[in-house]
């Protein structure tokens, strides 16, 4: 049978044993409303029509019994006594018993929504009706598509921002010394600042321990026409193919120099490689 919703007039399609010949009370899935249903109509069933009771069976009416010439006495025989007609009962029809309702659900159970069924399908079962899903039920809006446009800009914002923190973290600390990139031996060049250590000042030998020795002098001049704070020094022994063996600091006697003011740097050290030939001095970078 199919009910509707008085309230929101939401239709249902229900078997007729889910709400029995008294009816019951049920709820609309989609606005909660309750109301009492009545079960379906039965058909009127037809009495069966009375039968006529049978006619009495008919009495036999006596024979007389022929006359007997007179004997001797004799003891009279019994005559057996007729049975008296019983009239047969009338058959009276049975009432045929009612099929009871099937046990309704509890109250307030909420009904399934009426699928829309098309045209030229068979109609499933009752059982299929509660997996299947509504017409009147509100659906979900569509899940948006992303924007491909929007994408690529953040990513294209993320890599800017990474490139700037790493170009600003170059700048700040210098590149690292395990990146294979060719570093300056030297710091940059000081137009007011000379050094002047010449060949012939420098010392190369082996003392008579065995130790190697190298010793360097030189000057650090002023030549500027302002005072110039005066710089590490980095002396770097090299051998003879030209290849840095050994390097040490050298801290200036004054930190900073007037103008035509001189000073001078004497530095030495033992234990240096056996491989180094000569040196270079330099500002040390920074």
């Amino acid at each position: 049978m199919i009910i509707a919703c008085p309230a929101c007039a939401t239709r249902y399609v229900v078997p007729d044993s889910a709400i029995g010949v008294d009816g019951r009370t049920v709820r609309c899935a989609k606005c909660r409303h309750s109301w009492f249903q009545h079960g379906p109509e039965l058909p009127a069933r037809a009495e069966p029509a009375p039968q006529p009771a049978p006619a009495p069976a008919p009495v036999a009416p006596p024979v007389a019994a022929p006359a007997q010439p007179v004997a001797a006495p004799q003891t009279p025989a019994t005559e057996a006594p007729v049975a008296a007609p019983v009239d047969a009962p009338v058959a009276t029809p049975e009432p045929r018993p009612v099929p009871a309702p099937a046990a309704a659900a509890a109250d307030d159970e909420d009904l399934p929504a009426a699928p829309r069924i098309p045209r030229g399908v068979n109609r499933p079962a009752d059982d299929d009706f509660a997996s299947m899903p509504s017409s009147f039920e509100h659906e979900p809006p569509f899940r948006p598509r992303r924007n491909p446009l929007k994408l690529w800009t953040a990513a294209a914002a993320i890599f800017a921002l990474l490139v700037a923190g790493l170009i600003a973290a170059v700048s700040y600390f210098g590149l690292p010394d395990w990146l294979p990139v060719a570093h300056p031996t030297f710091g940059p060049t000081r137009p007011d600042l000379q050094l002047s250590f010449p060949p012939e000042r420098q010392d190369r030998r082996t003392l008579p321990n065995g130790t190697e020795y190298f010793g360097a002098s030189g000057t650090v001049t002023n030549v500027g026409k302002d005072v110039r704070d005066v710089p590490p020094i980095l002396i770097v022994l090299r051998d003879a193919q030209n290849r840095v063996v050994y390097t040490w600091d050298v801290a200036p006697p004054k930190d900073s120099l007037k103008p035509g003011e001189s000073v001078s740097v004497n530095e030495a050290v033992t234990d240096v490689p056996k491989s180094a030939k000569f040196a270079e001095i330099g500002w040390k970078p920074e």
